[in-house]
């Protein structure tokens, strides 16, 4: 698939194993509700950076099978459009959950929902840029060249 697809596609099941998760997160966060299970939190982490790792590795893999050895940016972006998914959700959840009146309640959740997105984009697309970085050493380290 072309790269902005394939970047597309691979993004969202990094957003979508913590999709769920959101709602209650964000109800915390913007409906004044309490929010209780960090537990559950850290477990949804934890399936997030395993997810992000091998959509990374699985992605990377695909592009080197095509001998498009450029995959240095594209397995950070492979994982990081999940935060566009994010603010997509973001937004969703300003039209359909809360009641702001006037420009200025949107625009500071607009504001701040899009540096959260970006702060969640950086973090995922992170954790597949290391997970691919270690993918690669792994595979051509097994290389043996006699």
């Amino acid at each position: 698939a072309a790269p902005p697809v394939s970047v597309l596609i691979a993004g969202l099941l990094p957003f979508g194993s913590v999709c769920i998760e959101l709602f209650f997160i964000m109800s915390a966060l913007w409906l004044h509700q309490l929010y209780y299970i960090m537990g559950f939190l850290m477990a949804v982490l934890m399936i997030l950076v395993a997810t992000c790792a091998q959509v990374s590795m699985v992605m990377c893999y695909l592009q080197l099978c095509v001998e498009d050895h450029r995959w240095w940016w594209k397995s950070f972006l492979n994982c990081a459009s999940a935060g566009f998914y994010l603010f997509l959700y973001s937004l969703w959840f300003l039209s359909s959950k809360l009641n702001l009146v006037g420009v200025l309640p949107v625009m500071v959740y607009l504001t701040y929902m899009s540096m959260i997105s970006i702060a969640f984009g950086l973090m995922c697309g992170t954790v597949g840029y290391l997970s691919c970085f270690w993918f690669t050493r792994k595979i051509y380290g097994a290389v043996k060249v006699d």
